[in-house]
């Protein structure tokens, strides 16, 4: 149990505000605990809008993290940079990002929870702060937060697009132009439930934006670095398919053989870039390409007409 004793300085401002301000916690966690009762103003519980006053007595308890059903597991794990606040790594192609029905095991939250000794606490448990996802068979740079104050920073940057993503990724046939945008209305497949699709604006009001920039050509394929504005679910595999240049290995969407020995989507999270959650300033982080991408991509036959 932790006091205080509200001095002018802390007067006339939010019991949340103030709690923020004192424990390592986001104010979401800190509104869960008053909710709960933890929190306590002059032996009373009050709102988290309660406004205080010089000589109030404020006490909280924040109770001990409860551990999850995730089993670690020493797996190969990439890590770029890790911090008391985040860890980013360098996801392996194949590898799912969290346990779920027909992966319990096996996967990046496993690993994480294994190589990882400092987690302290998201949302009042033992886990890796997961704000962002890459499909099984993509690669590359992932950010995971380590605390909540972290995960609350992150997922804000994410809800307002100003995280930096950027891929690349193989594609087939050659594009007529070396740089566009792909700007479409966006969601679930109407017949195909298990497929994202381009959809009119009668039928979706989610825009999805992606810029892509041709980094090299060969004779029937092309590499492409693509941005995308919007984070939505297969957004990149989609889209490509969209404009008719499928990414190599595709399997879902414009599925096309390949004489590269492809046999996952050629898609790497090349780079990420986000306001660090403490420090506020601008980083970036460059993962660097599989060995399968590499070995593809030096399968692949020089551009005869260039």
């Amino acid at each position: 149990m932790k006091e205080f004793i509200i001095s002018e300085e802390n007067s006339d401002i939010r019991l949340d505000k103030f709690l923020q301000g004192q424990a390592d916690v986001s104010r979401a966690r800190i509104q869960k605990l008053i909710k709960e009762k933890m929190v306590q103003v002059n032996n009373a519980p009050a709102k988290a809008s309660h406004k205080l006053k010089i000589g109030d007595k404020v006490t909280y308890e924040i109770p001990p993290l409860k551990e999850i059903d995730i089993i670690p597991q020493d797996l190969p794990l990439d890590i770029i940079f890790e911090d008391q606040d985040i860890i980013v790594v360098n996801k392996a192609p194949g590898m799912v990002v969290h346990p779920a029905v027909g992966n319990w095991d096996g996967t990046l939250v496993n690993a994480l929870m294994f190589h990882i000794k400092d987690f302290s606490g998201i949302s009042g448990t033992v886990r890796p702060g997961i704000v962002h996802r890459l499909d099984k068979d993509t690669s590359g740079a992932m950010v995971v937060a380590k605390n909540d104050i972290a995960q609350e920073a992150l997922m804000q940057q994410f809800k307002d697009r100003t995280v930096q993503k950027v891929y690349w990724a193989l594609v087939h046939g050659k594009l007529k132009n070396m740089s566009g945008e792909i700007k479409t209305f966006y969601g679930r497949h109407p017949v195909a439930r298990q497929k994202m699709a381009v959809l009119s604006e009668e039928k979706s009001d989610r825009e999805a934006v992606s810029h892509y920039k041709v980094l090299n050509t060969f004779d029937k394929y092309a590499l492409l670095e693509v941005a995308i504005k919007t984070g939505r679910t297969h957004q990149i595999r989609v889209h490509l398919n969209h404009i008719g240049h499928p990414i190599v290995g595709e399997q879902l969407y414009g599925k096309r053989n390949n004489d590269l020995g492809a046999h996952r989507q050629m898609l790497h999270s090349r780079k990420i870039g986000f306001n660090h959650p403490r420090t506020k300033q601008l980083v970036e982080f460059e993962a660097k390409l599989p060995k399968d991408f590499e070995e593809i991509l030096g399968n692949c036959v020089p551009d005869k007409s260039a």
